[in-house]
This record gives structure tokens, sequence and C-alpha cells, in this order.
């Protein structure tokens, strides 16, 4: 792991340290999931926007694509997939 040192204004700070006391966290823990949830967020708003696939999606979130269109149900994103891609996807699954 690596370390970095970064200046933050006094506002982020605080955020910082209410989402640290929010979850019980120290504040580098905080600070590594805010990042997190930063870049989850803004490969989600990617995706929306047409800029990524739904596997590039799960790429850049190293998830299966499974669980990316379960994470776009989570945030009411409609799954990217029809009823009968579905059905197929099932059958196939059966037959293994």
């Amino acid at each position: 792991m690596s370390v970095i040192s970064l200046r933050l204004k006094d506002r982020d700070l605080e955020r910082l340290d209410e989402f640290s006391r929010l979850e019980r966290k120290d504040r580098s823990t905080a600070a590594r999931e805010l990042l997190d949830y930063g870049w989850e967020f803004l490969m989600l708003k990617h995706y929306k926007g047409g800029k990524l696939s739904l596997e590039g999606l799960a790429k850049k979130l190293d998830i299966s694509i499974s669980e990316a269109i379960d994470l776009l149900a989570e945030i009411g994103t409609e799954a990217p997939i029809e009823f009968e891609d579905y059905l197929e996807g099932f059958k196939v699954f059966k037959n293994k």
C-alpha cells in the first residue's frame, strides 16, 4: 500500500471527520472508502451517460456483470437486458 499526502480544505476535513464518526472508522479508512464511493459514482455516471458499456462498468468496478446489474438496480436504473435475454440465459444455465 502506498502513502500519499494531500491538502484538504477545512470543509472537506470536517466532512471526512463526520463520515469517520458516522461509520465509526479511523480517518484513513474513511478516506479510502470515500475514494471508493467516488470512483463507483463516477463510473456509474459514465455508464448512464453512455461512455461505458455494462461490461466496461463491471471491469472498472472490478465486479462481475451480474453484480453490475444488481448495482444498477440498487440505484434505480433498469437492467440493460430484455426479458427474452434473461430467459435465454436461464435456459443456458439450466442445461449445464
